[in-house]
């Protein structure tokens, strides 16, 4: 009798495991098209689509952000914040958690895995090196934690990644002065973070173009972190012992570059940049005398279509594993006032922080509304 119970509950105790272990084994892989088509658009052709098992809302989500030090992070994490807040979103969370950990990855890793431990739904990363979260993604992935990566996104199949196409935005600026810089010469590069995705994607994409073009290239590269005061300074500095150049390419916080131009009084040149309010400003204003630029990026936004990603992915429904945005692209002649530029916003705010086919968008009193702060 006590041995036929206790095989009896060896038994269950065994279902129990293998269901466990089922339910934790991550997302079947199924066929597409993903449950909002306009909105998940699958990266390539022969991108998976995942269907995680649904689970019962309202979700607690939480976003493990690295580097906070910038304009396009702080407009980042208040958009987040503003989409938490929208009434049909809000609806569906029971609570959303933000932290910034810096650039420090051992530290946004632990905070991932506190995450995980405190029994999380999902978990939406801006990662500070794509392959440095290998045994966190498997940790999420084993307790049936769904991660989506976005921006800098992870290398890895275990979870989704939500990003445009970073190195396809590295070689549209320098498409752009290969077109507009007919002799080659002295480029100037001021890069991003190091060792984030974005800043190695975009700069193979830079050197790439250039390469292949024929022409004779003497590129300068500098570190200017994406943000303004970082970026005018190390600009000013390039332009003292290296300059003068025939064009230039911003990853980020390129106003401070064109106003470290300014402030040099080097010559306008062609650029290619980011899509920051000043930056269009200048653009705009001073084309007439060489400033001739193409503004393209995507905008902090697209963490809001992480979130909505991670809730779909939560409520059962089909998603690609890897989801891919529309760039925001303005160039010379054609910047429009109130359209691509905007006179009395913030010359530090983002243009173009809208995804209208998956029915996100802001206004800038939404967003400036909310702060840069844990929560």
């Amino acid at each position: 009798m006590i041995k036929s119970l206790l095989g009896g509950l060896a038994g269950v105790a065994t279902v129990a495991f293998l269901s466990s272990t089922a339910m934790a084994a991550g997302p079947k892989v199924v066929t597409g098209p993903a449950a909002d088509a306009g909105c998940f658009t699958p990266w390539a052709a022969d991108t998976q689509f995942f269907q995680y098992p649904a689970k019962k809302g309202p979700f607690r989500i939480a976003l493990a952000n690295g580097y906070i030090a910038n304009t396009w992070r702080i407009q980042m994490i208040q958009t987040a914040k503003a989409y938490a807040e929208q009434p049909d979103v809000k609806a569906r969370l029971k609570e959303f958690k933000v932290v910034s950990t810096g650039e420090d990855v051992p530290a946004q890793i632990s905070a991932i895995n506190n995450f995980i431990d405190s029994g999380y739904d999902a978990i939406v990363v801006n990662a500070q090196n794509p392959t440095a979260f290998g045994p966190v993604i498997k940790r999420a992935k084993d307790a049936g934690v769904i991660l989506v990566a976005f921006d800098n996104i992870l290398d890895t199949k275990d979870s989704i990644n939500v990003n445009v196409d970073q190195k396809g935005l590295g070689e549209l600026w320098a498409k752009w002065l290969v077109k507009n810089v007919p002799d080659g010469g002295k480029i100037l590069e001021v890069r991003g973070v190091a060792g984030t995705s974005v800043d190695t994607d975009r700069h193979n994409g830079i050197h790439e173009v250039l390469d292949a073009s024929g022409k004779k290239w003497q590129v300068t590269e500098v570190a200017g972190k994406w943000d303004d005061s970082v970026a005018q300074k190390v600009t000013a500095d390039a332009i003292a012992t290296n300059g003068p150049f025939v064009g230039i390419t911003g990853q980020g916080g390129d106003t401070g570059i064109v106003q470290a131009m300014m402030d040099a009084k080097h010559p306008f040149v062609p650029f290619g940049g980011e899509t920051e309010n000043g930056f269009r400003k200048f653009c705009a204003t001073h084309a007439k005398d060489g400033l001739k630029c193409s503004s393209a990026g995507t905008g902090p936004a697209q963490v809001a279509v992480a979130i909505k990603t991670a809730i779909t992915a939560l409520e059962g429904q089909v998603v690609p594993q890897s989801v891919k945005l529309p760039l925001a692209i303005v160039e010379d002649p054609n910047f429009k006032k109130d359209q691509d530029f905007f006179p009395d916003q913030s010359d530090n705010f983002f243009v173009g922080n809208s995804f209208p086919t998956c029915g996100i968008n802001f206004t800038a009193q939404e967003i400036m509304g909310q702060t840069k702060e844990n929560q």
